[in-house]
């Protein structure tokens, strides 16, 4: 496996002379991507039924592949070209086309789950306005962004689950966001490292915080009155669900039931941790630890346990 993303660019870029892999090697090739990659929470749990560990794999790839050729490049002008090369590669998977290891994996679990092309896109859409959006005057700007850099990747799970609906779409839609949030806080240090500025402007001047108190990164009260504040906002989009036995997720297998709420409850721990370190993001990355993730797992379990037992009892 390809040890940085200049080397995975060699190999399977727009001057890739390599020739398109069979299915099995480009199966084989997106589960490695998703299992050799950190991130918050792993992509598959244990729970997860095995017969969709490939498809949320294959999903998982492309979704890296699109951050990275956003993030990786240290050069706006050459992201947005192979941005638009992977837009292109994307159409002619859709078309029936694929010649890329994602698309290739892709492209079957695009036909069996009936996923559309719109939150592919979407995804495209968000990576190439970093490379030209850099901060955001409002809060609903931000929020509008996030419509396109979080929320497909909830429509996309949805997709796989077999429960892409209008209603489900709005609670995810709303995680998602939440989620998207909370990254941005836990992020602030490492976003302005890149030039990337996710706190509103009109959230600054609200708390009284000045741009070269943030160039600065002074931790003041204006600080962290501003980021108890959108801590807290981000909760809001975390918690959709008025009722904590959480009876939209009934109708989902057990195991997905787990899944799910475990993906948005890890984003409310998430906003713990800022809160456990009294929001000093300037000075301490918070980050969610193993034993986060262990009793997050256990109380979500034991939820979705009363779920299936109380919907038997109803019967």
């Amino acid at each position: 496996m390809p040890k940085t993303f200049a080397d995975e660019l060699t190999l399977w870029g727009p001057r890739a002379e390599r020739g398109v892999p069979d299915l099995a090697a480009a199966q084989d090739y997106c589960r490695r991507l998703a299992t050799t990659h950190y991130e918050n929470f792993p992509v598959v749990s244990c729970l997860l039924p095995r017969s969709l560990h490939q498809h949320f794999y294959n999903v998982y790839a492309y979704c890296r592949w699109a951050d990275d050729l956003g993030d990786e490049l240290a050069d706006p002008a050459r992201s947005l070209d192979l941005l638009g090369w992977w837009r292109g590669e994307l159409a002619a998977c859709f078309a029936g086309e694929t010649r890329h290891p994602v698309f290739v994996a892709l492209e079957p679990t695009i036909r069996e789950f009936d996923i559309p092309q719109q939150p592919f896109s979407d995804l495209i859409a968000a990576f190439e306005q970093d490379q030209i959006v850099h901060e955001y005057e409002t809060f609903e700007q931000l929020v509008d962004y996030c419509r396109r850099s979080a929320n497909p990747v909830g429509r996309l799970v949805l997709s796989l689950c077999r429960q892409a609906t209008k209603q489900n779409f709005r609670w995810s839609d709303s995680i998602c966001t939440g989620l998207q949030l909370a990254n941005f806080w836990q992020d602030v240090a490492r976003d302005l490292d890149i030039g990337r500025i996710y706190l509103p402007q009109e959230d600054l001047r609200r708390f009284g915080y000045s741009r070269d108190d943030l160039q600065q990164r002074i931790t003041n009260g204006a600080f962290l009155d501003l980021m108890r504040f959108e801590v807290e906002r981000a909760r809001q989009w975390l918690a959709p669900w008025q009722d904590e036995s959480l009876p939209e997720l009934a109708p989902f297998p057990l195991r997905l039931q787990v899944d799910i709420e475990l993906f948005a409850r890890g984003g409310e721990r998430i906003l713990d941790r800022i809160a456990a370190i009294e929001y000093r993001v300037w000075h301490k990355r918070p980050v969610v630890t193993n034993k986060d993730v262990a009793g997050l797992f256990l109380s979500c379990l034991g939820r979705a346990l009363r779920r299936v037992i109380w919907g038997r009892k109803k019967r």
